[in-house]
């Protein structure tokens, strides 16, 4: 019986101020909750009985097992996953060897505490083939690309699937919480919805999908795109796109294989932020039903054979 193998390519939320020396800010504002409940009440697999599910740590990646992404590792872990860090390129003998792969905050070598344009994709065009033909036959993709600079890093990936990142800051008009739920319609109905009523976000990029893709969130309710020119640099010049009816999450069964895109990924996780240590992701009081959305991800990435 074939094992289905699935790649999860994460670019995550990083909500924090500093633009020159952005990547050491950032770094510096946001680390892992330590308090976090990471407890996994029905557990899908037996204890490192499930998928091998590893977590890119090959591409100047913000999100590392040991680091800000180490509450989603330790949830997976608690769910069946089996889970470790891979430090190489994509090819066909790495992904042999994984069944979910987590990339998490790609960036190109030039863009390391330099979030400013250009921002080039960090995957050359032989790994770009590489994952789309693993996905075409019966592999799983979760790409997430955060705000800029993360997008374009990640483009590629995206591109090769039809989807196209907004590489910029998907804003509320009027500010306030990201909040995408059933009553507005901002949520949809689907396997990875089943069971939610609302999911938030914490800051992120916007997407355009191609046609057969299933929306999961959908922008409404007043957005924009901001376009800087440096991450967290905003004035009156910066160029601005309307964001209404645009997405920050979408599924795709491509082939024998399976994409889920999202433009955001704190929420996949538990962060405190800033000097007040800000509770950011499913750790969020406002966030209760964030845990479960991650878990119904992985479970439509990983159905039964």
């Amino acid at each position: 019986m074939r094992r289905r193998q699935f790649l999860l390519s994460v670019a995550a939320g990083v909500p924090v101020l500093g633009a020159l020396a952005a990547g050491t800010v950032h770094a510096r504002q946001q680390e892992a909750d330590p308090t976090a409940d990471l407890t996994v009440a029905n557990p899908a697999f037996a204890p490192g009985k499930g998928p091998r599910l590893a977590v890119d740590q090959g591409h100047n990646n913000f999100h590392t097992v040991e680091g800000r992404y180490a509450p989603f590792a330790a949830v997976a872990r608690a769910d069946g996953y089996r889970v470790s860090g891979l430090g190489m390129r994509f090819d066909q003998a790495a992904l042999s060897e994984v069944d979910l792969l987590v990339v998490a905050n790609p960036l190109a070598a030039e863009n390391l505490g330099n979030w400013r344009l250009p921002t080039p994709g960090a995957y050359t065009p032989e790994e770009v083939a590489a994952v789309k033909a693993w996905v075409e036959a019966g592999g799983g993709l979760l790409l997430i690309a955060d705000h800029m600079p993360f997008p374009g890093g990640a483009e590629p990936l995206a591109r090769a699937f039809g989807f196209s990142f907004d590489n910029g800051f998907a804003q509320k008009t009027g500010g306030g919480p990201e909040f995408f739920q059933r009553q507005d319609g901002s949520l949809s109905e689907h396997a990875i919805t089943r069971g939610i009523d609302r999911v938030q976000s914490f800051t992120g990029s916007s997407f355009v999908a191609p046609p057969e893709a299933q929306p999961l969130m959908t922008l409404k309710g007043g957005w924009s795109v901001a376009l800087p020119e440096v991450a967290w640099e905003f004035d009156a010049k910066t160029r601005r796109i309307d964001g209404e009816g645009r997405l920050r999450g979408a599924a795709l069964i491509v082939g024998r294989g399976r994409v889920v895109v999202m433009g955001e990924a704190a929420m996949f996780t538990a962060q405190a932020a800033g000097p007040q240590k800000r509770k950011m992701g499913f750790n969020a009081p406002t966030a209760s039903r964030n845990k479960a959305f991650l878990l119904n991800v992985l479970h439509w990435l990983t159905p039964p054979p």
